[in-house]
């Protein structure tokens, strides 16, 4: 009888603990997961009652900003971009990330020593371990690598847009002048190979981009200007082409105010101005070298590639060849796909250009940049310099995602609608007047008919882009 007792009673007993031991284990489990939920509860309950109201006090206040935050920007995506692009707030944004990983990973410890681990059994205990170690590594880790990313995206802002000068939409359109140029040991000065006047609908975002030859000739200067003044028939010197002019006004500065920062650059806006007859708000300088890079952070291009390409030629040998066929590419070899006219020419490989922006607009997502922040944002600072000012840069990053919803229209100054070597300058601003003017739907389609420049070395795909409606159905 005693000895039946005692194995009752060392049954119930072993149940008991068994039964105390679930609980203390759900206990420690429910404490660290109600820090999950709501940093502070844990200590409210079990805790420092008085760090526990300041820790749910200051999540809930998080909380309810970042709803608040997210409703505002579903409703207007300006509100989001407008602090995405604020240096001062991107300054005091990384620095709550970081205070908040920190007391968070606090309060996950706090958490953990409050379920009294010496009670636990051994498996429980390891449980626990785990459990807590994986959430304070998971969300103090998501905290401060958000953190790196707003100091990187500050430190880029900061870089690459630190002019102040706003300028306003001209006729409801921002014009903005891309150059793409190289200024290695081998060239004298930056002569740009691309001249793209992008012209963007300040309200839908719809694009033309208006594409000028390197060797344009003879272009004229804003009247009263000082390279008016120096060249009132229009540029004749180093060759008389639009892309000397950003050497020659560098070389000759003195001819310029005090006040104009970048001679060159001024003067090939000034061109291009002329030229065009659209007023430029901007310019954003692309550094091939940089441009590379970029690709190769992004994790490559996806292209159409018209015909074989050769890398090199032009001053120097052929390396290799680009095989045609849709296939995705590299850095290097996106950068030859741009370049290359070793056995093409000038317009061929400025609608080739086109392509590739057309590519970079459609193929370069949100998920490519989060997972590429620092890669994009080192080669970003390489490849472009613009007085785009800061403040202006949620505009057009708001304008650039209402891009990919149009289609992106183009026109080219290009033989044989237009003879580079004796331009009928009025017959250019028709041209480009009357492709926005489609673009904006006040004008009736037409086929543009001409393509290339008449030596028909390239392909036909290859003219296709320099005037089209739809640039990626023709890329």
């Amino acid at each position: 009888m005693s000895l039946d007792h005692t194995r009752v009673g060392g049954s119930v007993r072993a149940r008991a603990d068994t039964d105390s031991a679930r609980i203390r284990f759900r206990r420690a489990i429910t404490l660290v997961l109600m820090t999950l939920v709501l940093p502070g509860s844990a200590q409210l309950v079990m805790g420092n009652r008085r760090i526990g109201r300041v820790a749910v006090w200051i999540s809930l206040v998080v909380y309810v900003t970042v709803i608040a935050l997210a409703i505002a920007t579903w409703m207007d995506r300006g509100v989001g971009l407008s602090l995405l692009t604020n240096t001062e707030i991107l300054y005091v944004v990384r620095g709550i990330l970081v205070v908040l990983a920190i007391g968070w990973a606090v309060l996950f410890v706090n958490a953990w020593l409050l379920g009294y681990p010496p009670d636990l059994r051994r498996g429980h205990r390891l449980a626990m371990v785990g459990v807590s170690s994986s959430l304070c590594v998971v969300t103090a880790g998501t905290l401060l690598a958000a953190a790196h990313i707003v100091a990187v995206q500050r430190d880029f802002i900061t870089h690459v847009f630190g002019s102040t000068a706003v300028s306003q939409p001209e006729q409801g359109r921002y014009n903005v002048l891309l150059l793409g140029g190289d200024s290695g040991s081998d060239r004298v000065g930056l002569r740009p190979d691309s001249l793209t006047v992008a012209s963007i609908d300040a309200d839908s975002g719809r694009t033309v981009l208006v594409s000028l030859p390197r060797n344009l000739e003879r272009v004229p200067f804003p009247e009263g200007s000082a390279m008016d003044k120096r060249f009132p028939k229009g540029f004749n010197r180093d060759g008389g082409y639009l892309n000397s002019i950003n050497t020659w006004a560098s070389e000759h500065e003195k001819i310029f105010d005090d006040d104009v920062e970048n001679p060159g650059i001024e003067a090939t806006k000034q061109a291009v101005e002329e030229t065009t007859g659209l007023k430029i708000n901007y310019y954003a300088m692309v550094n091939l070298q940089g441009f590379q890079d970029l690709v190769d952070a992004v994790g490559g291009l996806t292209l159409d590639v018209p015909e074989r390409l050769p890398i090199g030629g032009v001053g120097g040998p052929i390396t290799g060849y680009i095989e045609p066929g849709k296939q995705k590419v590299d850095g290097f070899h996106a950068l030859w796909f741009a370049r290359s006219r070793a056995s093409s020419d000038d317009y061929s490989r400025m609608a080739r250009q086109k392509c590739v922006m057309s590519a970079m607009l459609d193929q370069l997502s949100p998920k490519k940049v989060l997972t590429n922040v620092d890669d994009i944002a080192e080669s970003s600072k390489r490849l472009l310099s613009t007085d785009i000012p800061a403040k202006d840069l949620d505009t057009f990053v708001d304008l650039a995602l209402e891009a990919k919803s149009h289609k992106m229209s183009t026109v080219s100054i290009v033989p044989p609608k237009i003879d580079t070597s004796d331009p009928d300058f009025e017959k250019i601003r028709s041209m480009v007047g009357d492709a926005i003017d489609k673009a904006e739907g006040k004008g009736s389609a037409k086929s543009s008919g001409d393509r290339g420049n008449g030596k028909k070395k390239s392909g036909d795909a290859q003219y296709e882009a320099n005037q089209a409606e739809n640039l990626s159905s023709v890329c």
